[in-house]
């Protein structure tokens, strides 16, 4: 197999590091994502309050060919931004996985034809699942 024939000759991890289902917990926003409080009121600042429906129907309305999910901003950036207490990303974002080799590798695997990639976003839990197998080509 050349190098251009191998969808992950550009990654620092190959295949058998992202094969198979996993978890990567607690990294989708969720009902109990933390979102700043005024100090002088008590109470949660507007552009901080939100919900997992306002959320995934952010996440599915990126046009993009790539799957969004919906990850939690970190209370500094909703200071900062003055953002939503989500913000969307691909799926397979280094956010998400942990780690930009991962994400890289989960890219190339989702662009190739020799393997099919799923996953799952549980937006209770805040986890998210990727599986990967190879295909059935010959």
């Amino acid at each position: 197999m050349t190098s251009e024939d191998d969808p992950f000759h550009d990654c620092e991890l190959d295949s058998e590091a992202i094969l198979g289902t996993h978890t990567f917990e607690d990294v989708l926003f969720t009902d109990e994502t933390e979102t700043p409080v005024n100090v002088l009121t008590g109470e949660t600042p507007a552009h901080s309050q939100a919900t997992v429906g306002e959320a995934k129907e952010f996440a599915a309305n990126i046009d993009t060919n790539t799957p969004q999910i919906a990850l939690s901003a970190s209370v500094e950036t909703q200071v900062e931004t003055q953002s939503k207490p989500y913000t969307a990303a691909a799926f397979f974002h280094f956010k998400a996985t942990g780690s930009l080799e991962r994400h890289r590798a989960y890219h190339a695997a989702y662009d190739s034809d020799a393997f099919t990639v799923d996953f799952e976003a549980d937006y209770e839990s805040g986890n998210l699942t990727i599986t990967v197998d190879r295909t059935n080509e010959s």
